[in-house]
């Protein structure tokens, strides 16, 4: 069996616990505005690697996860696209090393397709783009529904989940939807951590590069107190 890997990083520390051999997986449903790596959406680009290989890329740095109480994270793209294949390099880290494993997902999934490798991730990085659902359409191309399902199906199983939104001015930034979102991530018993991502644009050159226009060429990056005003209506939302 073979994965489509589009890159990775051997020394992460933003992607779940501890130090992380971080692996972007190739192919994603969702076309964000604001994407940071839109050349791992098209699916049958990257670079085809069996789990061997990719293993072999882990091991050299394996004391270094364990110390720290890191792992290996699954990101993207988006990761569930190729959920047999992760699966089982998720459950080879664990039986190997013991390493701890998470999921950077959007959600966009049905869970069924996903129970084998959820079975094997210790941690799931729900990213949860926008509660509204007309607003998520326009910014990612896709409904949310699945990914408000595969959410409360997190729950129902009581996986470990972090919550990542990222603020973009203008686009996430509504207090109404902040306060529904908040309502949503309250009605979920299994999350632990709200990572609230302030947008940037360190991704812009890769839409250049791939003679793709910036849909956000004019947005500004959100102040703190902007970030901050949006943490205290998510958490206001969830009480």
């Amino acid at each position: 069996m073979k994965g489509r890997i589009h890159s990775f990083d051997t020394f992460g520390t933003v992607d779940g616990p501890g130090i992380r051999f971080v692996l972007f997986m190739q192919g994603c449903a969702l076309q964000c505005k604001y994407c940071h790596n839109p050349d791992t959406w098209e699916m049958h680009a990257g670079r085809q690697m069996k789990i061997e290989e990719i293993l072999r890329e882990i091991e050299p740095y394996v004391e270094y996860y364990q110390r720290s109480g890191g792992g290996i994270t699954a990101t993207g793209g988006e990761p569930t696209l190729q959920a047999p294949f992760l699966a089982r390099l998720f459950a080879e880290c664990r039986k190997r090393w013991g390493l701890h494993t998470a999921l950077d997902t959007n959600g966009f999934c049905e869970p069924s397709h996903a129970q084998e490798l959820l079975n094997v991730t210790d941690l799931v990085l729900l990213d949860l783009k926008q509660i509204n659902p007309e607003t998520h359409i326009a910014l990612t191309a896709q409904p949310n529904d699945p990914i408000k399902r595969f959410g409360q199906y997190l729950s129902e199983i009581g996986k470990p989940v972090w919550i990542r939104h990222v603020l973009v001015p203008g686009w996430t930034d509504d207090a109404k939807d902040l306060l529904e979102l908040g309502k949503f991530i309250g009605s979920l018993r299994n999350v632990s951590k709200l990572e609230l991502l302030p947008y940037h644009r360190m991704g812009v050159h890769k839409w250049q590069q791939m003679g793709k226009e910036y849909p956000l060429e004019h947005c500004p990056v959100p102040t703190d107190h902007e970030v901050a005003r949006a943490r205290d209506l998510i958490e206001q939302g969830r009480k």
